[in-house]
């Protein structure tokens, strides 16, 4: 065994991926060899007479061929010339410890320089949250956010991640887009496709985890689809506030549905519909051993572990899309979109104000429907222009009624009788983009793509801005690639993160808040500039290095400033981001391993906007000092290996972390952290059920007890802790 894969072995590897060398945290642009190609090499090495089709085939496959080529026109709409791309294909999804049932936030943070943060969030290259994700090429509106995953991975067959310079084509949320290519027609064990197929499964494990899934998917005719869904139930919905084994209060209940049908019109065009939909309900944990801070008149509060608030988040979404391949040089779709989603907050209407001073019954609501239009032309063999538009009509609202308890200037109780104090709003706004630009093969190793796009947004306020795209690739050798990119970036704020309390209706009260509001979050504006090099240093070993550098004017961060699991946005006057990634990947046979490493630095200063949610000395020291932000993380690392031994998949991943902000002001950070997991997959071949697939999954399997948040630093609630060690076995059955 090499020192390499010692390393390898003994750096664990991560919450997620024992990946191939192809792909996970390879950029795109390094030379590798895809499955598809893989699989043609050993067909190539054991020549063998191809089956004749039977006759009832022919059209199935003529189908499927058709359709492919028309997801080859879809994927060609959407360069990534300069930018950074991390892929994760179907061997890699279930090459995890996990697989396919491993959450879609703990499959993105095997890509370099995507961090962990509590309620299943993520921060890719020191942004907060500001991701877009999109299915098909088709953006997804984005939901009002929680710790809820309204995706899930099952769906994908790929899942690929673009961060750095972005294309024209890409706007609003910029940090990374979240690329879902959804899987096709059923095929059998030789890939030859299938009327008619899909799997059902469950899995079961510790904090009293059950779930259940399936999927099924086939064509006929012109008309093919996917439809999948799940429903599990578990005690650790959110992370525990403790550093204990098990939660108090934090049963969870989740259901999640997505389907996908799609009709060839001809052989250049096709109709699709995508639909989605989640229904996430959450306890909010309990912290044992606090005192209450308020009394009320006639009530004994109940203990701070007895408490029972509670969060529903739902989302449901629906696509209509039409493609045509109108000829070799043009390729065009047009999508509608509409999505619905709220988050209800429902308190312990004595707790939350003996201990907060303040029960808030809160939902936000958001609806938005609008239209996606994308399309290419080959110019010549030289040129390839893009055009396209994104139009969204957002309806949005918080209600808000509120329980608090009388109190003068500087806060002190001063009645036991309770108020109710009502802060509804509402508004709408609309969102516009539209892009042009040029891929360019300037020589046989040289590619530019240049481009701008113009962006404008009326919501609580009204902006625009025209931003250049510039992006290149360079074929050094055979086997080096540099890439580089410049981007003028405009990111509108999320109008259901938009806090709009009102400060004058709790004036002396226990929720009176601290200075005057000012909540018209202003859009955010950055310079980003970004350079990289791959390099295929064996046939079995490919590296990248990756940095970037970005300024920013009204830096949008979010934080958690109520007792509510709500996220509130606010701007800095300025920040500065900037850090390096490196990665390498190497496959050998049956053994695969990867080890990504980047290094970050975020910092800001002075807050421009959500005044209101910050005391004076942390307000005058933050406009006098550049602050980390809360999100900052100066070190993370994701590490992973697998190996096939006689039929069965060995796994292991890792997640390092050098520890979030914390304290006053974000000026400390928490200890770091290094959480192992691991797992075992294998498919039995029984003479009378058929095939079962089985896989263990060991969490966390060193029992690391660590923080991802102390309840301090700016925006920060009550404190998380990443789980402790927990087991699973999952079993499912294709058919």
């Amino acid at each position: 065994m090499s020192v390499f894969q010692l390393r390898a072995i003994a750096a664990g590897a991560a919450s997620a991926l024992a990946v191939s060398a192809h792909a996970q945290s390879a950029p795109a642009d390094v030379p590798s060899t895809p499955p598809a190609a893989r699989q043609a090499q050993a067909q190539a090495a054991t020549p063998a007479t191809p089956a004749t089709p039977a006759a009832s085939d022919k059209s199935l496959n003529a189908v499927v061929v058709t359709s492919k080529r028309l997801d080859e026109a879809r994927n060609a709409l959407s360069p990534e010339t300069g930018s950074s791309v991390y892929r994760f294909d179907s061997e890699d999804i279930d090459a995890l410890p996990q697989g396919d049932n491993t959450p879609l936030n703990q499959v993105l943070l095997q890509a370099p320089g995507v961090v962990q943060d509590s309620f299943g969030q993520l921060h890719v290259r020191g942004d907060h949250a500001n991701l877009q994700y999109r299915i098909n090429g088709v953006t997804i509106p984005e939901p009002i956010s929680g710790f809820g995953q309204m995706l899930d991975t099952r769906f994908a067959d790929e899942i690929k991640l673009v961060t750095g310079a972005l294309p024209a084509q890409y706007g609003f949320r910029t940090a990374g887009i979240v690329d879902i290519r959804t899987k096709g027609a059923a095929t059998d064990d030789e890939g030859q496709p299938r009327a008619f197929g899909g799997e059902i499964g469950t899995v079961i494990g510790s904090h009293a985890d059950h779930e259940a899934n399936g999927y099924i998917q086939g064509a006929k005719g012109p008309w093919s689809y996917f439809l999948s869904g799940s429903f599990s139930e578990n005690n650790l919905g959110i992370e525990n506030p403790t550093g204990g084994s098990n939660a108090i209060h934090d049963h969870t209940d989740q259901g999640k549905a997505f389907g996908m049908l799609s009709y060839l019109v001809n052989p250049d065009s096709r109709i699709s519909f995508m639909f989605g939909s989640a229904d996430n309900r959450f306890q909010i944990p309990n912290r044992p051993g606090l005192s209450p801070s308020f009394s009320i008149d006639g009530v004994v509060p109940p203990a701070s572990d007895a408490l029972n608030a509670n969060q529903r988040e739902k989302t449901d979404f629906q696509i209509l899309s039409f493609q045509n391949k109108v000829s070799s040089a043009l390729d065009y779709q047009v999508s509608l979109f509409h999505r619905t989603s709220r988050v209800d907050y429902n308190p312990d209407p004595i707790g939350d104000l003996a201990y907060n001073g303040v029960a808030a019954d809160i939902t936000r609501r958001n609806e938005a429907y609008g239209v996606q239009a994308d399309g290419s032309y080959i110019l010549n063999p030289a040129h390839t222009l893009r055009a396209g538009l994104f139009l969204q009509r957002e309806r949005f609202g918080v209600d808000n009624s509120s329980t608090v308890l009388p109190a003068d200037a500087d806060g002190n109780q001063t009645s036991g009788v309770p108020l109710s104090i009502v802060d509804n709003s509402s508004n709408t706004g609309t969102t516009l983009g539209f892009y042009l630009q040029d891929e360019w093969k300037a020589t046989d190793k040289l590619t530019i793509n240049y481009g701008a796009r113009y962006d404008h947004v009326n919501t609580v306020v009204s902006e625009q801005q025209l931003s250049p795209r510039l992006g290149l690739t360079y074929e050094l050798t055979n086997a080096t690639r540099l890439h580089a990119g410049y981007a003028r970036y405009f990111t509108p704020p999320a109008t259901e993160k938009i806090d709009t309390t009102s400060v004058d209706r709790f004036t002396g009260t226990t929720n009176a808040l601290p200075s005057d509001a000012n909540t018209a979050v202003r859009s955010e504006r950055s310079d980003y500039f970004d350079l990289g090099i791959s390099h295929q240093a064996t046939r079995n070993l490919t590296l990248g290095l990756d940095a970037y550098y970005r300024k920013v004017r009204h830096l949008q961060d979010e934080g958690q400033f109520g007792n509510a699991l709500i996220f509130s946005s606010f701007n800095y006057d300025e920040g500065k981001i900037y850090g390096l990634e490196g990665t390498a990947n190497y496959r050998q046979g049956n053994f695969g391993a990867y080890a990504n490493v980047s290094l970050s630095h975020a910092v800001a200063k002075g807050i421009e906007t959500g005044q209101f949610n910050f005391e004076a000395d942390e307000l005058a020291f933050i406009a006098s000092n550049w602050v980390h932000l809360d999100h900052d993380q100066t070190v993370a690392g994701s590490f992973g290996t697998s190996y096939l031994w006689r039929g069965t998949l060995l796994t292991a991943d890792a997640l390092f972390g050098s520890g979030l902000r914390n304290g006053f002001a974000n000026t400390g950070h928490l200890p770091p952290y290094l959480q192992v997991n691991v797992g075992a997959a294998h498919t039995f071949d029984t003479p009378v059920a058929g095939k079962f697939k089985v896989r263990l999954t060991v969490i966390n399997l060193f029992n690391h007890s660590y923080e991802l948040r102390d309840g301090t630093g700016i925006g920060v609630g009550a404190p998380q802790y990443a789980p402790r060690r927990a087991f699973y076995v999952a079993v499912s059955k294709p058919f």
